[in-house]
């Protein structure tokens, strides 16, 4: 068949570029090409620059993302331009009051507070002892969280999320991660499945222990609603479940839990359990009556280690509203603040919460970059970089870049919200080079392996940057 001149040597330059060797192709054909293998659908924007801060690859750098969790990085950062963190965090420390008859359980923002029976440190029980110590009567328990403004969702959260352990309610006083223990277990055969809850929840067990295979166990609430609704069967003979049921009223759970330990100690709650919340900006009253008693928990940095390495939502809201003095805005704004003293353009992000569940935040990848350049360089900045987890090691990464990434060392934050993923940090390889750079998925199709094409585009710039001279 006869061909045009035109169309032969159109043909003849097609043929060379397909037998190309990878190795002649720029490093972002070969991680366009990379990120290709998500599927379609996905929009994909990277920025990696060396440490000279010279951008040695960019994807729609400036079209702006949903950061997901990585928005915990610049919240844990103003943490620690702002706060103290190396020293015991009294100032979050739990207090416990007696105000007449009354026993006043008072939170100022700690993360860490637990009433599990094997605690050691920043224990519940020690404000229980003291208490009882001093009186065997009291009237009312009364949970007191109005260090924060009372408002326990972020803006932008979706409403789903209320009731999850992703979602859990924010309270100046938090308690065992303002989640309570659901233990789920095979019963007699043909009978309901045997639940151990908190009587602060009532059940509504609709479950049966079956010979054979069972069926999934489904554990349902609506939000504001102290109903558990069960169904689903287990084998006889089945290992127990233990689920995590988020509370939506931390003070008032914290209080529950309060009076237990005491009449477990023989005091007498002669009175009923009762919240004070604070509304707006209205400052709390002045208290007359001493401390009886306060916690006095470890250094903040250990928390920030868990934030970060975990990617605890409920601990970045906390720690947000800790720098803003109990407000997200002020909380916001010292972030801002933050921001543009690394002089990312205010149009680059916008931001409504502190842990990256908000559907409202966004940042673009250059900003992004150009914020970790920024934070490395800060006094604090390499404490704050290994509260990040790392690759193949630990936190969210432990099963990530275990070996794709050879010699390098990926040491980011992770994120993840419906259709987005998200990937920031530092690339540092074998040959000495660090790398800063930031990864963006939005619109994802569900189901697309868009997290494995994001390790492998970074394991490929890794690779490339650690063989270079």
């Amino acid at each position: 068949m006869y061909r045009p001149p035109f169309v032969r040597r159109l043909l003849c330059l097609l043929l060379l570029l397909l037998a190309m060797p990878a190795a002649a192709q720029s490093l972002q054909d070969q991680v366009t090409a990379q990120l290709a293998q998500a599927g379609p659908g996905t929009r994909f924007g990277m920025v990696v620059v060396d440490g000279d801060g010279r951008e040695i690859l960019a994807i729609r750098p400036d079209e702006r993302f949903t950061p997901a969790s990585t928005t915990k990085l610049m919240t844990t950062a103003a943490v620690f331009a702002r706060l103290a963190v190396a020293r015991p965090d009294a100032e979050a420390g739990t207090v416990v009051r007696l105000e007449g008859d009354d026993v006043v359980l008072e939170g100022h923002g700690d993360a860490r507070l637990s009433s599990a029976d094997d605690c050691t440190v920043d224990c519940l029980a020690t404000l229980a002892d003291a208490v009882a110590g001093r009186t065997r009567v009291v009237n009312d328990v009364i949970g007191d969280d109005r260090a924060f403004v009372d408002l326990r969702w972020s803006p932008g959260m979706s409403w789903n999320n209320i009731g999850t352990r992703s979602g859990a309610a924010v309270s100046a006083l938090t308690l065992d991660d303002n989640q309570a223990p659901v233990r789920i277990a095979p019963g007699e055969s043909g009978g309901a499945l045997h639940v151990e809850a908190p009587a602060f929840w009532t059940l509504d067990n609709r479950t049966a222990t079956v010979v054979g295979q069972g069926t999934p166990v489904a554990l349902d609430r609506a939000p504001f609603d102290r109903v558990l609704h069960l169904t689903g069967t287990l084998a006889a003979g089945a290992a127990p479940l233990v689920r995590r049921v988020p509370v939506d009223d931390p003070a008032e759970w914290a209080a529950w839990r309060f009076k237990a330990m005491l009449e477990a100690r023989g005091v007498a709650v002669r009175g009923t359990v009762r919240v004070r919340h604070r509304h707006g900006a209205v400052p709390v009253e002045a208290k007359d009556a001493p401390p009886l008693a306060q916690l006095v928990p470890p250094p903040l940095v250990e928390d920030l280690r868990h934030t970060n390495k975990t990617s605890d939502n409920l601990h970045a809201e906390l720690l947000l509203r800790r720098l803003g003095g109990g407000s997200i805005e002020a909380g916001g704004k010292l972030v801002e603040d933050m921001l543009a003293e690394a002089d990312l353009p205010r149009w680059s992000y916008g931001l409504a919460d502190g842990s990256g569940m908000s559907t409202y935040n966004r940042i673009t990848p250059r900003a992004m970059v150009l914020f970790l350049r920024w934070a490395e360089g800060q006094p604090w900045g390499a404490a704050w970089r290994e509260t990040l987890p790392v690759g193949g090691a630990d936190g969210t990464l432990a099963r990530r870049f275990r070996k794709d990434a050879g010699a390098a060392r990926i040491v980011a934050k992770t994120g993840t919200l419906a259709g987005t993923h998200a990937l920031a940090g530092y690339i540092e390889t074998g040959n000495g080079q660090r790398l800063c750079f930031a990864l963006y998925a939005a619109d994802a199709p569900f189901g697309a392996p868009v997290v494995p094409a994001m390790d492998a585009a970074v394991a490929l710039v890794a690779a490339q940057a650690g063989a270079a001279k």
